[in-house]
């Protein structure tokens, strides 16, 4: 068996699961839902938590909420990553976006899915093959979306720095922070 397979198996044996979301009731559901699919689930609300839960035993699998109150959710992916490489991550989030989508994955993340997303939705990303490519569009986006997924993605390529974004998009501070705070367009 090559190397890829090997950590496949790894992963599918062990079924270790952290479920990182500051929803509690989310959490709580999602985490029992997983539970009853055979995984054993560790959860946490907040990332300095599930820094602290990765560090302690890495899992194999973790579902993880992207903007939380004290940070940001890929920091526990890259994390993990460096800790267990053959672990499966799936970002879930709110605020859905591709510039975010494509740091999950070069950060090591499976998949990334908008919320609300189900637990048959979480399991079914945690355990897709790799080859397996997903569907394509029922609905493309509008142009209002196109214009949020271009200020995501240079707010993303700008480490997140407010300032320097409005600056390179020509645009106000403030009206960033707006465009930011708000979810993305349909």
């Amino acid at each position: 068996m090559n190397d890829s397979a090997d950590d496949a198996v790894l992963a599918l044996a062990d079924r270790t699961l952290l479920v990182l979301d500051d929803d509690r009731p989310f959490l709580t559901r999602l985490a029992r839902a997983m539970e009853r699919r055979g995984f054993e689930v560790t959860e946490a609300d907040n990332v300095a938590d599930g820094l602290v839960a990765v560090d302690a035993a890495p899992p194999a699998f973790a579902v993880v909420d992207m903007r939380l109150e004290d940070g940001n959710g890929l920091d526990v992916i890259r994390r993990l990553k460096e800790k267990r490489p053959d672990a499966r991550a799936i970002i879930l989030t709110g605020y859905g976006n591709i510039a975010s989508a494509v740091t999950a994955v070069k950060l090591g993340a499976v998949d990334y899915l908008a919320k609300p997303a189900d637990a048959d939705e979480v399991f079914a990303a945690l355990m897709a093959e790799p080859s397996d490519k997903a569907p394509p569009p029922e609905n493309p986006m509008s142009a209002d979306r196109v214009r949020w997924e271009h200020i995501q993605r240079v707010y993303e390529l700008c480490d997140r720095n407010v300032s320097e974004t409005a600056r390179r998009l020509n645009m106000h501070r403030r009206t960033l922070q707006r465009i930011l705070a708000k979810r993305a367009p349909r």
